[in-house]
């Protein structure tokens, strides 16, 4: 199984930035009366519970298969990825929604813009180290495919979660600062308000793309195209196989597949020569895919395989 190294190191350094952020937007909203800063702050407080949930989700998904999960726990990551879409949501959205909605019903006027503007400026620091870290590491896996590819075609929940966590963050930020601005300026009470009720749309979009991206792997997604046609292509390349019948392949977790092949083999050969073939194949499959954990391989005519199709 491979290692979570990269995505460890990418939650740590936003579990660290979101940490520190919270309780200064905390400190400086309740001192100055910013709604927009509360929402920071609340936004900021959840990034850092989903970061320990994250961490959590992978210690949970690293432990060894038993007779209750044969396939190991790798699922759990997928689970935990969900209840940080729907925490997004919950409490991100929800209370900053909410504090928008409560100002504009009883406006209070917005004390030292200094301090806002400080606290802000600060966070926009961190917060854009943690979203460089976390972008370079999706970089470096990505390769030359867009953005949005690569997030459809990862299974690995974690790393394009605290991404799109990240540029929430620095959306939201970038929205403070503008209610902010335009209250202090153009003596416009109800900016700061908006300012939050846009934040809680930015959050409330981030999560939405998440729960999408994450209950497909929760249901179940299969192996990428290239490693499928790969191993196909090594089956087919067995001198006693004659045709591959069926290919299935499953994630278990980010770096655990299960590959299930339905084999023709030629005629003459023995029952030996195929335990041997098939012996051959699932160390070659695991070698060339350690991510590849459980093979199965079946023995069956095209004929037999398209009648159990059929039936089931």
């Amino acid at each position: 199984m491979a290692s979570h190294g990269g995505s460890k190191k990418v939650i740590y350094a936003a579990l660290a930035g979101n940490g520190l952020i919270a309780v200064t937007k905390f400190a400086a909203g309740t001192y100055t009366g910013s709604s927009a800063m509360i929402s920071e702050a609340i936004h900021s407080l959840v990034d850092t519970g989903n970061q320990v949930l994250l961490l959590f989700g992978i210690a949970r998904a690293r432990r060894p298969a038993d007779d209750e999960h044969p396939f190991g726990y790798g699922m759990e990551l997928y689970f935990w990825a969900f209840v940080v879409a729907i925490l997004i949501f919950g409490l991100g959205s929800g209370i900053s929604f909410y504090e928008g909605i409560s100002k504009i019903s009883d406006p209070h006027p917005v004390t030292n813009f200094a301090i806002n503007y400080a606290v802000l400026a600060a966070a926009i620091v961190f917060e854009g180290i943690a979203w460089t870290i976390a972008f370079r590491e999706f970089n470096r896996i990505r390769g030359k495919r867009s953005l949005i590819e690569e997030v459809r075609r990862s299974k690995d929940p974690t790393l394009f979660t605290v991404l799109f966590e990240d540029t929430a963050a620095m959306l939201g930020l970038i929205v403070a600062f503008a209610g902010l601005l335009v209250t202090q300026h153009l003596h416009l009470a109800w900016a700061d308000a908006a300012a939050s009720i846009v934040i809680a749309v930015i959050l409330a979009a981030t999560a939405v793309g998440l729960a999408w991206e994450t209950k497909s792997l929760l249901t179940g997604e299969a192996a990428r195209a290239s490693t499928v046609d790969a191993i196909r292509e090594i089956a087919r390349a067995a001198p006693a196989v004659a045709a591959v019948n069926e290919l299935r392949t499953v994630h278990f977790g980010p770096y655990n597949i299960l590959a299930n092949l339905s084999l023709a083999f030629r005629d003459g050969v023995s029952g030996a020569d195929i335990q041997a073939t098939v012996t051959v194949l699932e160390a070659e499959i695991k070698e060339r895919f350690p991510a590849i954990g459980d093979v199965f391989i079946e023995a069956q005519s095209p004929e037999d395989h398209a009648n159990a199709s059929a039936v089931s």
